[in-house]
């Protein structure tokens, strides 16, 4: 098991906010040096230029990486959610956030479960390596044997994340907002907001675990099929608000099976897709967070692993009715029946005129084009995601008749953002339409008028 990087979580919120001063006044150091320098040489850099230097975002990168939590988290959003809108050395370095996150020192790991389970914690274990296989932004993942030789994922929260996730986005927020890292065309508030209220969602362990429960009774109960899917066993026992523990599964990166035979990547596609219609008409709760780390095949049985619940969201009966009259009216192009869905999901202002309304539902028209799609959609060889990027792009440059949808709302495209992204890496083949439709027979609708 590969050995990763160690460094102390900094617990109070005096600690970090001084870790994160540290950075500022070593962007603000490297600017005055590097300023100096392209003066004397007869250049007159802008402040944008001084700041986005290879070494100050790789030295805001690694400082985001050591404190972990909110802080870490928001560079791990801005390079999902933001795309190509950052500069392309910005969003390369926050792209490593994703998993490069450094775990803590045996000394306040074993404090921590000390904390947690007492003096006498490892009773019930045969083995407990210190040594995480997986450390992210709230936590690390150690692998564990009980006595009765079963093996246990045990995931434990850094120290202090929980009470620092507010102060932290916002000293997060005001160093790139006062940095200039950020460019001002993108409108990043809102979604800062909403990480503060999911990340507190994320760190509640114990949501997390009903969360799980949740779906292995869901997909146990044959709403999709059962043998298709492995969601991970828990043992409530042994959890509380700093640890989730659960069978540890073993499985490849989902991103690896770009190497297999292409029926194989169709059909896990084709899986994972039929699940987020399942999840949003069905089901009525989604797990959001389009991370490929949550996502792990298994080649012996083919089956698909399902991890992480932290950021699952209930999605309003309302909400999901809006969205199938959307999808299904999209198909045919039906451009009023799509604007009311709109309307009612919350994306329009009254004040929004017609032209900023019709860009608007364009993107919709754009983003549904594997719905309309006769047979297998083919995400590998298209220019999909780009060009949806690229009309939000051009949209997000002028604000004043467009306001950011409903939390829900950007959480749900984000999923299917993810699964889109996902399905063009692995070179995956899809019938889209005929999966929508099936979910439309299982739950017709009446079009609202």
């Amino acid at each position: 098991m590969k050995h990763k990087q160690t460094a102390k979580v900094p617990t109070s919120r005096l600690s970090r906010f001084s870790s994160l001063g540290g950075l500022a006044s070593r962007l603000a150091g490297n600017v005055l040096v590097e300023g100096a320098k392209r003066l004397s040489q007869g250049q007159k850099p802008s402040l944008n230029e001084l700041v986005m230097t290879p070494s100050n975002i790789t030295h805001m990168a690694d400082k985001l990486a050591e404190l972990r939590g909110a802080a870490m988290k928001v560079g791990q959003m801005l390079s999902m959610d933001s795309g190509e809108l950052l500069p392309k050395e910005l969003s390369d370095i926050l792209s490593r956030l994703r998993s490069d996150a450094k775990a803590m020192p045996h000394k306040q790991l074993v404090t921590l479960l000390k904390t947690s389970w007492g003096n006498d914690w490892l009773d019930p274990f045969a083995h407990f390596e210190l040594n995480p296989f997986a450390a992210a932004s709230i936590g690390q993942v150690h692998l564990a044997t009980l006595a009765s030789g079963e093996k246990l994922a045990v995931k434990l929260q850094y120290p202090g994340i929980r009470n620092s996730i507010d102060s932290d986005i916002d000293n997060v927020a005001a160093i790139l907002k006062l940095s200039k890292l950020i460019p001002s065309n993108v409108q990043f508030d809102q979604l800062l907001a909403e990480a503060k209220k999911q990340l507190h969602v994320e760190a509640d362990y114990q949501n997390e675990l009903s969360m799980l429960q949740c779906f292995q009774s869901l997909i146990a109960n044959n709403e999709i099929n059962a043998d298709e899917f492995i969601v991970p066993t828990t043992y409530p026992v042994l959890c509380n608000q700093n640890i989730l523990v659960m069978e540890f599964i073993d499985g490849q990166s989902i991103e690896s099976i770009n190497t297999l035979e292409q029926v194989t990547r169709n059909n896990i596609a084709t899986r994972l897709l039929k699940l987020f219609f399942k999840e949003l008409f069905a089901f009525k709760l989604m797990q959001t967070d389009p991370n490929f780390a949550n996502y792990q095949y298994q080649a012996e049985s083919d089956k698909l692993v399902l991890l992480d619940f932290g950021a699952t969201r209930a999605i309003p009966s309302a909400l999901s009715d809006q969205y199938k009259q959307l999808m299904a009216a999209s198909i045919t192009n039906d451009r009023k029946t799509m604007g009311n869905a709109a309307q009612n999901i919350g994306f329009f202002q009254d004040a929004i005129t017609k032209e900023q309304k019709s860009l608007v539902l364009d993107i919709f028209y754009l983003a549904c084009e594997p719905l309309r799609f006769e047979g297998d959609y083919d995400f590998s060889d298209n220019t999909l995601a780009k060009r949806i990027k690229q009309a939000g792009m051009s949209m997000s440059m002028d604000r004043n008749e467009w306001h950011s949808p409903p939390a829900d709302a950007i959480f749900i495209h984000r999923k299917l953002a993810g699964l889109y992204l996902l399905a063009s890496k692995i070179g995956a083949k899809v019938n889209v339409k005929q999966l929508f439709e099936a979910q439309l027979q299982a739950s017709p609708f009446t079009i609202d008028t």
